[in-house]
């Protein structure tokens, strides 16, 4: 590979979440949290960015920014920023947005919290299918909506739409907005064209909104594709698309999403009170991620799928009774070890306490999620190895 995604990255000292963020995140504690652990030791398989470093192409462009030394207000007005995100989407996914509908945020979350404040009422719902990102929780909490939830079906590691579910609670005239995960955070499904269709059509049978979460779109299996939903229900403008390559090219802290709103109403809203300057390094490193970043991406994608074939074959080999399916799109594993522990129990802390291990629990993912654990497998190999082991080991201990 030209790409070495087996070198291991010091991020202490650098204010990442990742090393020093994690007892505020995870166990809503401070610093004085103390583990059999010290800090340094953790495997950390938890928050979703990766180990991996960001790609030189992006470096480099942000260098060439830093070099005008001026870094003063900032609106995107050269027209290579739209025509780099086109080209991308066009190339792989057959599918881009027109310009005039293209606004920008901080990030998804950011965009996230502000359409519902838009497009709902205190008196109504907001629908999502579980489990979930819990952060679609938290917007309708904070503005003090009121959450529906659908649970998808699972088979074998497989989740479905319960359509008939989705449908009776997109009925509900309260019901006025779904916030849609494609591909699904965390289970890793791609949804089907028919799928993304069904939505589509229960939607707008019941004149239901849709926010369509898109930000693991090029975090996907080599042999996989994806659909935006938007290029599947073409005749409904209440569906508002959101792209990052945050996590795709390992930028989050960079704070830029793209958001298309086609409906024209909403559009004027957002514009009218949407902060609307952005940071001049996100731009040019956004615009370079588009521009230049196709072949670290696509070998980076090559080097995940290995990781998920370990993982797979790890499991098989030391926690048989482990349900696991390696996912359609992501870098997260989604796994169910509820056949080793008791799933009461605060398991990030568990493994915090037994293993060294930070990941994230079922229980960060609203419902219809207890017993599972989520890990990131978006880190070297020699990473990867050790937090399985530590795992392992202290299932078994717990199980002796």
């Amino acid at each position: 590979m030209k790409y070495n995604f087996d070198e291991i990255i010091e991020r202490r000292g650098t204010n990442s979440m990742n090393t020093d963020g994690f007892r505020e995140y995870i166990f809503h504690a401070d610093n004085t949290m103390k583990f059999p652990y010290k800090d340094e030791e953790f495997v950390r398989m938890w928050i979703a960015d990766m180990e991996f470093a960001t790609p030189d192409v992006i470096i480099n462009a942000i260098k060439e920014r830093l070099d005008k030394r001026i870094f003063g207000y900032t609106k995107i007005f050269d027209p290579e920023y739209y025509k780099a995100f086109a080209k991308w989407t066009q190339k792989r996914y057959d599918w881009h947005c027109e310009k005039k509908d293209l606004v920008t945020s901080p990030g998804i979350i950011p965009a996230l919290y502000e359409l519902v404040s838009y497009i709902t009422k205190e008196d109504e719902n907001v629908l999502i299918m579980t489990p979930s990102y819990a952060f679609f929780k938290h917007a309708v909490d904070y503005h003090h909506r009121k959450l529906v939830c659908s649970d998808l079906i699972n088979e074998d590691g497989y989740y479905k739409i319960d359509f008939d579910d989705l449908e009776k609670k997109a009925k509900d005239p309260k019901t006025t907005l779904l916030i849609f995960c494609n591909p699904h955070n965390p289970t890793g499904r791609i949804w089907t064209e028919e799928e993304l269709k069904q939505v589509g059509e229960i939607c707008k049978r019941n004149n239901v909104w849709i926010i369509s979460d898109e930000i693991h779109c090029d975090l996907i299996r080599t042999d996989m594709k994806h659909i935006p939903l938007a290029k599947v229900v073409t005749d409904y403008d209440k569906v508002i698309t959101c792209m990052s390559p945050s996590k795709t090219f390992n930028m989050a802290g960079l704070m830029l999403a793209n958001v298309i709103i086609p409906n024209k109403e909403l559009f004027a809203k957002w514009k009218d009170r949407h902060y609307d300057f952005e940071n001049p390094l996100s731009v040019t490193a956004v615009q370079a991620a588009y521009a230049y970043g196709e072949g670290w991406l696509d070998e980076m994608k090559l080097y995940l799928d290995s990781n998920f074939e370990f993982l797979k074959q790890y499991l098989a080999k030391h926690l048989s009774l482990a349900k696991f399916r390696i996912p359609e799109a992501t870098y997260l594993a989604w796994v169910d070890i509820s056949a080793y522990i008791d799933t009461d129990q605060n398991i990030p802390l568990f493994f915090a306490n037994n293993a060294g291990v930070l990941l994230e629990g079922g229980n960060m993912f609203v419902q219809n999620s207890n017993g599972f654990i989520r890990l990131n497998l978006a880190c070297p190999r020699s990473i990867l190895q050790i937090g399985l082991d530590r795992i392992t080991a202290a299932l078994k201990k717990e199980n002796e």
